[in-house]
């Protein structure tokens, strides 16, 4: 497989960036990160555009409380090595998983970790949508997206799995989808690489996103016009 084509390194190093690349696939691609100056690159690039989700993440100090009950699970075993948990009891790391959702975000991890520690519910992880193509527009464009919400609801940022290839006469918009109800515009998007959308309550009444094929300059009328090439519901 050749991982210096640039549609492969990014596709991988977004699965990788985003959590869905998994078990031994995703330690083989660790070790492939060694050896591979494109896939990390690929995978600095998607960390670039996540850590915008971060922002507006304030920096909490944690009290000394939480600190001396973290240093108990973690190093307990340690100090009392015949001591073992009650069969119906998980390890710490596998009930917080909220913890094992963010892991996959390298550079956004050590932000949310410490936020994380130090609130008394758990923080959550930024929303992630998987958009996949829409078979009945494959004919006229094929495109599949991958949206990332800030917790908040208050930036997204969406990034083609693969280059979608348009004339100068169409443009992509990207839609908020409510249950019922009219789509709202988010704005036109880019074909070929991320685009970062900051609004007040994105996830407000949306129970989907959805990419639409449009004339040059958006939709003429404030509703999708052109055939929908993309949806991933929430």
């Amino acid at each position: 497989m050749d991982y210096s084509r640039p549609a492969l390194a990014d596709r991988l190093a977004a699965e990788y960036a985003l959590g869905t690349l998994r078990g031994p696939a995703r330690r083989r691609f660790e070790t492939l990160l060694q050896a591979h100056p494109a896939l990390r690159a690929a995978v600095r690039d998607w960390h670039d555009r996540l850590m915008p989700l971060a922002a507006s993440v304030k920096p909490v100090q944690p009290s000394k409380a939480v600190w001396q009950g973290v240093e108990k699970t973690l190093f307990a075993a340690r100090a009392t090595p015949s001591t073992t948990l009650p069969p119906t009891v998980l390890p710490w790391w596998q009930r917080l998983g909220v913890w094992q959702a963010m892991a996959s975000f390298a550079t956004v991890a050590a932000i949310g970790l410490g936020v994380l520690l130090s609130q008394p519910q758990p923080a959550q992880p930024p929303i992630v949508i998987v958009m996949n193509a829409n078979p009945e527009a494959a004919g006229v464009v094929r495109a599949s997206f991958v949206a990332s919400v800030s917790a908040d609801g208050k930036a997204l940022v969406l990034k083609p799995l693969d280059a979608v290839a348009l004339d100068a006469s169409r443009a992509l918009e990207l839609w908020a989808v409510p249950g019922q109800g009219a789509p709202r515009s988010l704005g036109l998007v880019s074909p070929q690489a991320a685009t970062t959308v900051l609004r007040t309550q994105l996830l407000k009444d949306t129970a989907a996103f959805a990419v639409s094929l449009e004339p040059a300059g958006g939709s003429p009328t404030g509703a999708p016009t052109g055939p929908i090439l993309s949806l991933g519901k929430i």
